[in-house]
């Protein structure tokens, strides 16, 4: 059997990065260890503390940068979480101050939002219907 351990997002500044998805999206620090000039940094969902990790990537490898440059500029999400009522957290997120590209909108059997994680990401909430 194979399992999803890890899966990552790159971001331009791992501390910022940690702030805003703990502070802000509520994902809790699950590891924090020094390599070199970078961590290995992940957060994980306070409800799954023993699941999937999200590794937040420093972009030190200049063609990642490129791409995650023209996934943000094509309005593409670098990935999606699950959430229960995406137009709860639409809300919440703006009055934190929280940019968006695409508010909540139904798709087919879900509802997505598309915010500005504040890393060189945009992040698509999803809400299965």
């Amino acid at each position: 059997m194979i399992k999803i351990s890890i899966c990552s997002v790159p971001v331009t500044e791992q501390d910022k990065a940690l702030e805003f998805y703990t502070e802000v999206l509520g994902f809790a620090k699950k590891k924090d260890v020094p390599v070199g000039e970078h961590k290995w940094l992940t957060v994980v969902s306070p409800q799954e503390k023993a699941g999937v990790e999200l590794l937040l990537e420093p972009m030190a490898f200049e063609p990642a940068q490129v791409y995650q440059q023209s996934l943000k500029e094509a309005g593409i999400p670098w990935t999606s979480f699950t959430v229960d009522n995406v137009d709860e957290q639409y809300q919440r997120l703006v009055d934190m101050g929280v940019e968006f590209s695409v508010a909540p909108t139904e798709v087919g059997n879900v509802k997505i939002a598309v915010l500005d994680d504040t890393c060189g990401n945009h992040i698509q909430l999803m809400q299965e219907l």
